[in-house]
């Protein structure tokens, strides 16, 4: 069950992907709709990922060579 779960984000995900390709070149509205949705998730994750590392809460790569 969680398989199939993942296969559908990620094919969401590519379908947000094809949507902000073809909105860069001029395509519908709701193509254009699909793409802001994308981009704002994206920026969304990013954040969240930006607030846990400064609370230390995130994988940080400088510290994996610091023995």
């Amino acid at each position: 069950m969680i398989l199939y779960v993942l296969i559908g984000v990620l094919v969401l995900a590519v379908a947000g992907c094809g949507c902000v390709v073809w909105a860069s070149r001029g395509g519908p509205r709701w193509v254009r709709a699909v793409a802001t949705v994308t981009l704002l998730g994206g920026e969304l994750v990013r954040d969240g990922q930006r607030r846990s590392r400064k609370r230390g809460g995130g994988d940080d790569a400088s510290s994996l060579g610091s023995d």
